[in-house]
């Protein structure tokens, strides 16, 4: 579909895959690297780029599994690596040699993380961030519930959304498509979106199975009945694989923005993709309760490896959203562009 003016489009060739990204800026601007979440694309940024100050480089990347970059498989053992490595690669072959400020939303945000230990960077800027511990599965010190992390990964989706994403339903006609789904989770309620259709058409591109969405599963004797597997984007974001508390050993030490959606219902304390939330609610039988499978603290795991980055040496600001959803950066676009800006000038 038609780009926003002034935002280009285009396809290179990198030492590990072929990638898609959208772009805008000078070619020899200070680049601003901005990673999409689970079920996105980098087109999910595009409606930011107007508006970004003058003189910086945007570039948004389809991250493997997702849009029109090559759909290789994803090691979900390496956690988020793939994607961080993936990322890295591209700005190689696009000759970027300058530190870039990164932006990470939801998934995206373990990704920067992990960049950040292998690569300077000049900035991290956290979009409602998976939680430091992975999405799912412990205590508020990110102790996993189960050794073997049960209730996290690829096993722990609603069966009917991935048909209907492997069909391609961009319908509203059930809570599981993706049109629906958006309109719950990605956003607040309230929040007419006035690019969906293309926003669904850029989802319906994932790659949908054991290699990308939602990824293989493990059977398993604890509640409630599966394991991560290793394969595909959940079980890179479980906690068995996903951990970016080391963050805070970071030297040097770049500023942080965290920006949350106050009323995100997919990172929070009581998530409604948590399995222990389902279970407390009574959706999963027989939740073992609170003492050994509680909703996970997300948002509490955030601030406290953020409260130690900054206690450590770094600069961290933090912005909330007062009734915004796991987007504020849609939801509350001028607030979120005008905050980004002010972290820009200060990093």
């Amino acid at each position: 579909m038609t780009l926003l003016p002034g935002v280009r489009s285009a396809t290179v060739d990198t030492d590990r895959l072929r990638m898609h990204y959208v772009e805008s800026g000078p070619a020899d601007g200070t680049p601003i690297v901005m990673i999409h979440g689970n079920l996105s694309t980098g087109r999910f940024y595009e409606h930011l780029f107007p508006d970004l100050p003058d003189g910086y480089r945007v570039i948004a990347p389809d991250m493997r599994g997702f849009g029109d970059t090559e759909p290789l498989p994803l090691d979900a053992t390496r956690g988020l690596a793939d994607w961080a490595e993936d990322t890295g690669a591209l700005l190689d072959a696009l000759g970027v040699e300058q530190p870039p400020h990164l932006v990470g939303w939801s998934t995206g945000g373990a990704a920067i993380a992990r960049y950040a230990h292998d690569r300077p960077v000049a900035s991290l800027t956290f979009i409602d961030p998976v939680a430091p511990y992975g999405f799912g599965g412990t205590h508020r010190d990110g102790r996993p519930c189960f050794a073997d992390f049960a209730g996290t990964g690829g096993g722990t989706t609603a069966p009917e959304l991935v048909s209907r994403l492997a069909a391609g339903d961009a319908s509203a006609d059930s809570p599981f498509s993706i049109r629906s789904v958006m309109r719950a989770a990605y956003w607040a309620p309230t929040h007419v979106e006035p690019r969906e259709d293309l926003l669904v058409t850029e989802v319906l591109k994932t790659v949908v199975g054991d290699d990308g969405y939602p990824g293989d599963s493990t059977p398993s004797q604890n509640w409630p009945g599966t394991a991560p597997g290793t394969r595909g984007i959940l079980n890179a974001l479980s906690p068995k694989y996903c951990d970016w508390s080391d963050i805070v050993e970071l030297d040097p030490k770049p500023p942080v923005l965290w920006t949350h959606g106050e009323a995100d219902v997919v990172v929070a304390d009581s998530s409604a993709l948590d399995m222990g939330t389902l279970g407390a609610a009574g959706e999963i039988p027989d939740w073992p309760g609170d003492g050994v499978f509680p909703p996970q603290p997300m948002v509490g795991q955030i601030r406290d490896i953020l409260r130690r980055y900054a206690d450590a040496g770094g600069r961290v600001c933090t912005e909330m959203f007062p009734g915004s959803g796991h987007g504020p950066h849609f939801d509350a676009r001028d607030r979120w562009v005008a905050v980004f800006t002010d972290f820009l000038h200060s990093a």
